[in-house]
């Protein structure tokens, strides 16, 4: 199976998409501990080499499923930064109107179908969308994400039997940063080796580096080769870690500082950023002049989430059931 090449430009994506979703994220951040955003937030500060590594090595038209940390991923699969963060703000111009906030990001026209808080229910969902896509005769692969806490859920067993029994065109991802909220694996689970689980079922499956793009970009690039050619789904467990709490409400005291200090060494933005320089793909300045670009962009996504209405009341009763004349939903 032939590798996709890493180039120049592929180094430079990488690069430019890490430091939007990080900056993007900081400031969802700020805003949150200002009351501009309310509700549950996830951050994915840490773990942006696993978006990275996931578009270079797939297409536009691959769906993604995830979890309720749900930003990286989003914005990765093109969803504008100004639409994200009007639907962190409960604004009418967000991605999902207004209504899904932080954990319920979708994009049809991106290819991304969530943002899911319940815990591993979009494990099943993901398989769902990658049948769609065998009955409809495309070659394209869904790619389904997951958290370390989700794989204890049975719906996962259930949906890998089948997804290997009828060869489905699906790529699961666990992004495995170590802690379920804040239970580490080892205390939740007895398989602490998370790829191990699709063994079970004749699954290939493996562990990857998830604080390094290149590793990322070739599993993933792997998994997806496999499933065009109509071999069936792969199990991967992309090893990340998140620099901060579960949520914006976790002050993260069950993880000592030396350790997350110890996974900051490995940022993957910085270990990118250290080989563009060595390759002399860029120089700092042109690493300069991205960073003030990303930084305006953000500037901007905040000014038009801060400008943006809220829905209307009415819209409430909107998008509930495809029925349009369903006769039980009164205004």
């Amino acid at each position: 199976m032939a590798k996709a090449k890493i180039t120049k430009d592929t180094y430079l994506q990488w690069y430019e998409l890490m430091v939007l979703l990080r900056k993007f994220e900081e400031r969802a951040g700020m805003l949150y501990g200002q009351q501009k955003i309310r509700g549950f937030c996830h951050l994915y500060i840490g773990q942006e080499a696993i978006a990275a590594g996931l578009i270079s090595a797939t297409r536009k038209e691959d769906p993604v499923i995830t979890a309720y940390r749900d930003h990286g991923l989003a914005i990765a699969k093109g969803i504008e930064a100004k639409a994200a963060m009007a639907e962190l703000y409960g604004k009418a111009t967000g991605c999902s109107q207004g209504k899904g906030g932080s954990m319920h990001f979708f994009s049809k026209e991106h290819f991304f179908f969530g943002g899911h808080g319940i815990v591993g229910g979009q494990i099943a969902l993901g398989a769902g969308i990658a049948f769609a896509e065998q009955y409809k005769g495309t070659d394209n692969v869904c790619v389904c994400f997951m958290g370390d806490g989700a794989v204890r859920q049975g719906a996962l067993h259930e949906t890998y039997n089948m997804a290997m029994l009828w060869k489905l065109p699906v790529v699961f991802i666990c992004e495995n940063n170590f802690y379920a909220m804040g239970t580490s694996v080892a205390r939740s689970s007895n398989v602490t080796d998370i790829y191990k689980l699709g063994l079970a079922y004749d699954m290939p499956s493996k562990a990857v580096n998830g604080m390094k793009c290149e590793d990322v970009h070739e599993a993933i690039d792997e998994a997806v080769q496999r499933a065009r050619k109509g071999d069936g789904p792969t199990f991967l467990e992309i090893r990340s870690y998140r620099y901060k709490g579960h949520s914006m409400s976790d002050p993260a005291k069950y993880r000592a500082k030396e350790e997350v200090e110890e996974y900051k060494k490995q940022d993957p933005i910085e270990v990118v950023k250290a080989t563009i320089l060595a390759k002399k793909y860029a120089s700092e300045k042109q690493l300069e002049q991205i960073d003030e670009k990303i930084k305006d962009i953000v500037d901007e996504a905040v000014n038009f989430a801060e400008e943006s209405p809220y829905p209307d009341a009415a819209e409430m009763y909107n998008h509930i059931y495809t029925q349009e004349d369903y006769p039980f939903l009164k205004d």
